[in-house]
């Protein structure tokens, strides 16, 4: 092999190498009676996060490290809005203090994950680096970063690093791709978890269908599609401010809406409490009402 291959080949092993260590005192498996193991983060000291989406419905696990050391966690609280769970444990050291990183498009992405002899690796590449987005479940995620790298449903929930030893975040899987839930996202989320139990946003109570505005409307409405509102929870801030299935809602706050992750992104903790205005179609006619935002009911 040419000496310069052998060379750059030999400086990526190292630096894996490298990463790895960063990497080896976060990794946490995380096993729960009669469930496969699952993969988390140690993010502070006595706290570890992972994929909500992927966690049993248990209040109580043994988290292991990759020097095996072994811990009794229970679940402090966990948050679909943005798919992190958090578990409290007693004793773990101080997590290395990593940088948090910035994910750069085609970036190398490194992926971590528990493993019945440690831990396991995954290298890829960062596939698209894209704005904040709110999840169908209320929750802001602050980027879409997606990744080129391929991990196991065991694997979800372990750290995510880039070239340099920064930590991107904690992975997740997506519908279409691995994504990177980030490191802020998981700080914003963390203190209510672990306080409350969740993190408490706005809900209206109704069940939302994107459908096209009728044609005679469209131009008084200001918009081609909108939503319709195919449930209202009973006793729910929509059933209390008398809205009706059928009805189809043009706007929120004074901004049209054509999706519920639209609507979320007006549902945040600040909303909670506070009254917003809705502009409906109801019969044919265009008339504005009030509801106030309750919070949204514990899962």
């Amino acid at each position: 092999m040419p000496d310069t291959a052998h060379n750059l080949l030999t400086s990526l092993s190292e630096a894996l190498d490298e990463c790895a260590s960063f990497a080896r005192p976060l990794v946490a498996g995380i096993a729960v009676r009669g469930r496969r193991l699952r993969s988390g983060t140690l993010w502070r000291k006595g706290v570890v996060v992972a994929s909500e989406q992927a966690f049993p419905e248990a209040g109580e696990a043994t988290v292991t490290f990759a020097d095996a050391r072994a811990f009794a966690a229970r679940v402090a609280g966990r948050d679909p809005g943005t798919n992190v769970i958090v578990l409290r444990l007693d004793g773990t050291p101080d997590p290395p203090p990593l940088p948090a990183a910035e994910p750069h498009l085609g970036g190398i992405a490194v992926g971590f994950g528990a493993d019945e002899a440690g831990i396991s690796i995954r290298l890829g590449i960062v596939h698209s680096v894209g704005p904040a987005w709110h999840s169908r479940a209320g929750g802001r995620i602050d980027r879409r970063i997606t990744l080129d790298m391929a991990v196991t449903p065991r694997e979800e929930g372990g750290p995510v690093l880039d070239a340099a030893g920064g930590i991107l975040g904690i992975s997740t899987l997506g519908p279409r791709r691995v994504l990177v839930i980030p490191s802020s996202t998981v700080d914003a989320v963390i203190e209510p978890l672990l306080s409350k139990g969740q993190v408490e946003r706005g809900w209206l109570g109704a069940a939302l269908q994107p459908v096209l505005v009728p044609e005679e409307l469209r131009s008084e409405a200001g918009a081609a599609r909108a939503l319709m509102i195919m449930g209202v929870s009973k006793d729910g801030p929509a059933a209390q401010a008398n809205l009706h299935v059928g009805d189809i809602l043009v706007a929120i706050g004074g901004q049209s809406v054509s999706s519920p992750a639209m609507v979320a992104q007006h549902l945040g903790p600040d909303s909670v409490g506070q009254p917003i205005e809705l502009r409906l179609i109801r019969a044919g006619n265009l008339l504005p009402t009030h509801v106030t935002v309750a919070a949204r009911p514990a899962r």
